[in-house]
């Protein structure tokens, strides 16, 4: 017995719209600078930083005001032997020194780990 043709066309409907749901999920929109996992280079005046949590291995934060851009998390690392890029000197960062990050952008803001190029610094000290 052959299923009648209203039946076939609803299978047929219902294959094509799964064929075109997964297709859309398989492919993603080019990402724009600043967007997740593009390399980022950020400039401003620290405004904040809290290293605490570092005391539970999680990452510390430098917030760092990027004019335009706004405030921007800059992601520390607790284990920076897991990282590609060099630490960064803590003990030269202080609220209101003006620094230039560069990074990996993520959900929580700029993560300076994933890169050998990848830094948090004085203005002053940036190396091109």
């Amino acid at each position: 017995m052959t299923p009648s043709l209203p039946i076939r066309k609803a299978v047929l409907s219902a294959t094509l719209l799964a064929a075109v749901a997964v297709a859309s999920c398989a492919t993603s929109p080019p990402q724009a600078p600043g967007a997740a996992g593009v390399a980022t280079t950020v400039e401003g005046t620290i405004t904040a930083i809290d290293l605490q949590p570092w005391m539970y291995d999680g990452n510390g934060v430098v917030t760092i005001d990027a004019g335009e851009r706004g405030r921007v998390a800059v992601q520390l690392p607790a284990r920076w032997n897991l990282c590609k890029a060099a630490p960064v000197d803590v003990e030269a960062l202080a609220v209101g020194v003006r620094v230039q990050a560069v990074g990996a952008m993520a959900d929580d803001g700029l993560v300076v780990c994933e890169g050998a190029t990848h830094r948090l610094v004085p203005s002053g000290q940036v190396t091109r």
